[in-house]
């Protein structure tokens, strides 16, 4: 078959497409709703599963980060309310991790207390977080402004305090916080920094880093004593906790997992009740980047599906063709046309229907993710895989679904197609 042949067929099947306008268009609807599914499906879990791995990777891959936790109510039911309750991490526990577990870098102990902070007349609730002067390396959260604590701070016990970007403005709105004094507790503290702004996921239980004051460990365990006192409906409360996180950084990737499994057997010797909890981001990491995948594969079938609709209704609307046009396929094959000449033609037409109506699927699929980022705060992200893959599967329906209705027209007796009213 010349290019000649090829084009005329071509140009007879888009004019049988042209006869029918409004068919066409509505055949091709399942197509395109269906590519334009399965890429805002998977753009919106691509998005979902970058923000999470974003987070995770914000707590470093080399890091292990063990907090500590209430124990269980069973573990402490037998314990009057009236009584001290102790739990969580210790300094020894810090000290312990870092002079004995041999693939441990650096360890970053941090106290943690909520308290009110003044400046003027104006009041924040807000988290205290006494820490080292390494921290920010550790944490990869750095000062904006000023500086960080330094080893004279920690040494001499200093009153200073750095600030998160979202307090500063909070206590300071349009002031310089830098240098000016804030009241925490009986005791003033100078602003020597403010943090960078951190991104926050929108998620139950998140921290929000941009809301803490920083100050040297020292100077928070000499000021602030580890004991908390609560009192609700006339009872009492007495909790006390040293630490309320310990940041591991191991010398390697390929030894966190190791690390973490001597961290745990280390606190279990030490600690009669399960009042601490173990994150390994690396781990968090791969489980993340493997639910990822999965979500994106159930996303994708769900969104295949419709696709798939689409091409059962394209085949169905030719096999309705070929029964309309039966005198037509008959009289072209008296006047010399082949089989190969008939399957050509309502290929033609399967392709140009699902093709075109891929074209306009990927349009509105690339523009829905956009409308959903924009309404829904929602972030999604569209990847170029995501666009060869829905318009990959649309061409390829057309192929597959009108290949039965092509060559049900060519097998067709002539004759008997002359006869056929």
């Amino acid at each position: 078959m010349n290019v000649f042949q090829i084009t005329r067929t071509v140009k007879v099947g888009l004019k049988s497409l042209m006869l029918h306008k409004m068919r066409s268009v509505l055949t091709a609807l399942g197509v395109i709703f269906g590519v334009c599914s399965v890429i805002a499906m998977l753009s919106i879990g691509e998005g979902a599963g970058w923000e999470a791995q974003q987070q995770i990777k914000l707590l470093g891959s080399n890091n292990i980060i063990i907090r500590s936790q209430k124990p269980p109510e069973e573990e402490v039911a037998n314990i009057e309310r009236s009584r001290l309750l102790i739990y969580g991490l210790t300094y020894k526990d810090a000290e312990r991790i870092a002079t004995t577990v041999p693939a441990v870098k650096v360890v970053v102990p941090m106290k943690k207390m909520d308290k009110d902070v003044y400046f003027g007349s104006r009041r924040v609730s807000t988290r205290l977080v006494g820490t080292v002067p390494w921290y920010p390396d550790i944490a990869n959260f750095h000062a904006a402004r000023g500086r960080f604590i330094t080893l004279t701070d920690m040494s001499r016990k200093k009153n200073v305090c750095v600030l998160g970007e979202g307090i500063a403005k909070k206590l300071f709105t349009y002031l310089d916080p830098l240098q000016k004094e804030v009241k925490i507790g009986p005791d003033y503290y100078t602003v020597v920094g403010i943090m960078e702004q951190r991104d926050v996921v929108k998620k139950e239980g998140q921290e929000n880093l941009n809301l803490d004051i920083y100050m040297p460990l020292s100077t928070a365990r000499e000021r602030y004593s580890d004991l908390n006192i609560k009192l609700t409906a006339g009872t009492m409360e007495a909790e006390k906790v040293e630490l309320k996180q310990i940041t591991v950084r191991v010398n390697d990737v390929e030894n966190v997992s190791i690390t973490a499994k001597i961290i745990r057997h280390m606190l279990k010797r030490f600690h009669k009740k399960v009042d601490y909890e173990i994150i390994v981001p690396l781990e968090l990491l791969h489980q993340a980047e493997k639910t990822k995948r999965i979500f994106n594969i159930v996303l994708g079938s769900i969104a295949a599906i419709s696709l798939l609709v689409g091409g059962i209704g394209i085949m169905n609307i030719m096999l309705a063709s070929v029964t309309e046009r039966t005198r037509e396929i008959g009289i072209r094959r008296a006047l010399g046309a082949k089989r190969r000449d008939i399957i050509l033609q309502f290929l033609v037409e399967t392709i140009v229907l699902s093709a075109g109506g891929g074209v306009v699927g990927l349009i509105i699929g690339v523009v829905t993710p956009r409308l959903v980022t924009y309404f829904a705060d929602m972030r999604t992200i569209v990847t170029p895989w995501s666009l060869i893959l829905a318009f990959g599967i649309s061409a390829a329906i057309g192929v597959i679904f009108g290949l039965y209705p092509a060559s049900r027209a060519a097998n067709m007796d002539p004759i008997e197609a002359l006869r056929h009213e």
